[in-house]
């Protein structure tokens, strides 16, 4: 995690990703950030203390059992990392990013960035459209959904967030895929 927090400080400025991600647009920002506003899962850690632990280890492990998903990832600068990357990433994957073509890319950072700190217990309220009505007539295969979730997945294992934090995120926007396959 760690390593994670400090590639957050020393990454790139948020804009030099964006134009990195090219002509990426709204499929990605409809599978993780438009609908499921009202989503607001606090995901738990399952971490138990291991038997021979202090008291105080105890305690420090029980804190981090009940943080919020949003504090167990890192936060905004975190999660905005994390985003940036996996548009990057959308941006190059030649099996989605046609679905993107004339995004405003800056507009679908934003909700993607709104949408995961809202459904992770984070601060930030979701001011995008639901999935369903984003991802009406775009024909969206499951092998599409599942190419971007690769791309999700690439980012986060690139950030290194360790696996419980990357299940229990995946495990929020899984459900999402009925709203936006719509072939």
């Amino acid at each position: 995690m760690e390593d994670f927090k400090q590639t957050v400080r020393g990454r790139s400025s948020r804009r030099d990703l964006l134009k990195l991600a090219g002509g990426v647009a709204v499929f990605g920002g409809a599978f993780v950030v438009v609908g499921c506003g009202d989503s607001k899962s606090k995901a738990t850690a399952t971490a138990a203390a291991p038997a021979t632990a202090t008291p105080a280890a105890a305690a420090t492990s029980g804190a981090a059992a009940t943080a919020s998903l949003y504090t167990r990832l890192g936060g905004a600068p975190a999660i905005q990392a994390v985003i940036d990357d996996f548009l990057n990433n959308v941006g190059a994957d030649t099996k989605i990013n046609h679905f993107f073509a004339g995004v405003d890319l800056n507009r679908l950072d934003m909700l993607l960035v709104q949408f995961v700190e809202h459904a992770t217990g984070g601060p930030q309220a979701y001011t995008g459209r639901d999935m369903k009505t984003t991802h009406a007539g775009t024909k969206i295969t499951m092998d599409d959904f599942n190419a971007l979730v690769a791309d999700l997945v690439t980012s986060l294992d690139k950030f290194k967030v360790p696996a419980a934090e990357k299940n229990d995120l995946l495990g929020l926007l899984a459900p999402l895929s009925s709203d936006i396959v719509t072939a």
